[in-house]
């Protein structure tokens, strides 16, 4: 079958995510054959380096060996039983490791992000409705907030082109200035900026707090929002007031956890635990689709009763499945065997280091602003006048063999951990080289 063909097919039959179909007539698909590494091989045996670890899930490469071999060891034993009166070696091991990394437990698994948010969210009120509190339905979170596309999911989500058609399906929620630095005054610094926004939230929270069951947030950084990073005296202070006005505090750590933030949870950096933790993506290395939310025991104990209607009746067919927990455990095995956390800190200083210096003689020097970094995360926004910035910057990276997605202005990498300084250097140049032919 001839790559032509396969993507007639997929024309065809496929309604590709995030896309407007249509686009695709001038802009053809890719048919994706085999991955080795950072890299992706097309049915043509063109390779491209993976920079965005498709869609910020892969951390250890493709064709791991040590994740796969997992998964078929697995596979020989058990593939799925239904999580609903039963449990299995996988699922309790993933859990209980779970709770030593985020100090939080009994873990409920679903198969993404948006449903671990929804998840967090019910859960939530659930905790008001069985207590013998008063009782809160609203939430609260960020200004160009992103935490999924489901209708709850989506009713905290800020990013207009996500949210605004659907707006008559969500429920209402109200939005807390955004601590992103690009956001400060002229001569303000990060943590006084993120201080004063926190002083926005204390007020709103004091407000109402009597109606308010939860504050979500991505710690450190708001990805769809073009990659905006802040302080962590932020997350200090809003772990601070959430405990002071009796408000849940939930912590979407789906893209910035296992280590992308430079430790293995970004809520580390500020000190604090949260009272709900999201996380997905990065869980199985990229394998298999997963996600869990952790909780504390004091919001567990509300649901332990006799009575059916106090329990958390949601469930996923495909819930704690074993073949994605098997795959989670590896993914965290690798973490300790390869000491991956030291090993970032080290790439993520030379992936700073080698950029600024290539900005600096680059032609593109004077369109790149805020150039930034967290643990290994890094980004910059280009000033441009091209409308079509980030759809062209895209089509010239991969005619340099390289996967790029940029979210409007802003050009990010979020690269496998397996990256070497060789393909840095190669996914540096090649990206200015496409932000150059693209301005």
């Amino acid at each position: 079958m001839t790559n032509k063909t396969l993507l007639a097919r997929s024309m065809q039959s496929v309604w590709h995510p995030c896309t407007q179909m249509k686009q695709h007539e001038t802009y053809p698909l890719i048919a994706m054959q085999r991955g080795e590494g950072v890299w992706l091989y097309d049915a043509d045996g063109s390779r491209y380096l993976d920079a965005v670890s498709s869609w910020w899930v892969n951390l250890f490469g493709h064709n791991n060996p040590r994740i796969k071999d997992a998964i078929k060891l697995q596979l020989d034993t058990l593939e799925h039983v239904m999580l609903a009166g039963f449990t299995h070696e996988p699922v309790v091991a993933l859990s209980e490791q779970l709770a030593e990394l985020t100090g939080l437990g009994h873990a409920f698994y679903a198969s993404d992000g948006a449903s671990a948010t929804e998840i967090a969210l019910k859960m939530s009120f659930h905790y008001w409705r069985n207590s013998n509190k008063p009782l809160k339905t609203k939430f609260i979170s960020l200004q160009h907030s992103y935490h999924g596309e489901t209708l709850g999911a989506l009713s905290v989500t800020d990013v207009a082109i996500f949210k605004d058609t659907y707006a008559p399906l969500l429920l209402q929620s109200a939005q807390m200035p955004s601590p992103d630095f690009r956001l400060a005054e002229a001569g303000e610094g990060a943590e006084a900026y993120a201080l004063r926004c926190a002083a926005q939230l204390e007020q709103y929270i004091a407000e109402h707090q009597h109606e308010l069951a939860a504050f979500i947030i991505e710690p450190l950084v708001q990805c769809a929002a073009g990659m905006g990073m802040y302080h962590p005296a932020y997350l200090r202070r809003a772990r601070e007031i959430c405990t002071q006005y009796a408000v849940h505090l939930i912590a979407d750590e789906i893209a910035v956890g296992f280590g992308r933030s430079g430790t293995m949870f970004a809520c580390e950096q500020a000190q604090i635990t949260a009272d709900f933790i999201c996380l997905s993506k990065g869980i199985t290395g990229g394998y298999l689709p997963l996600s869990a939310v952790l909780t504390t025991d004091e919001i567990y104990q509300a649901f332990y009763d006799d009575s059916p209607l106090k329990g958390f009746l949601h469930s996923h067919s495909y819930t704690g499945n074993p073949l994605a927990c098997s795959a989670a455990l590896a993914t965290l095995a690798i973490f300790v065997a390869d000491h991956t956390i030291e090993q970032n800190q080290q790439k993520s200083s030379y992936m700073h280091s080698q950029l600024q210096a290539l900005i600096a003689p680059s032609a593109a020097a004077n369109n790149i602003k805020h150039l930034r970094q967290q643990g290994m995360i890094m980004a910059f926004d280009v000033d441009t006048t091209n409308s079509n910035f980030a759809r062209d910057c895209y089509s010239q990276a991969l005619q340099q063999g390289l996967l790029l997605r940029p979210i409007g202005n802003t050009v990010y990498f979020m690269p496998p951990y397996t990256m070497t300084l060789d393909e840095t250097d190669f996914m540096l140049r090649a990206a200015l080289d496409a932000v150059q032919a693209s301005i």
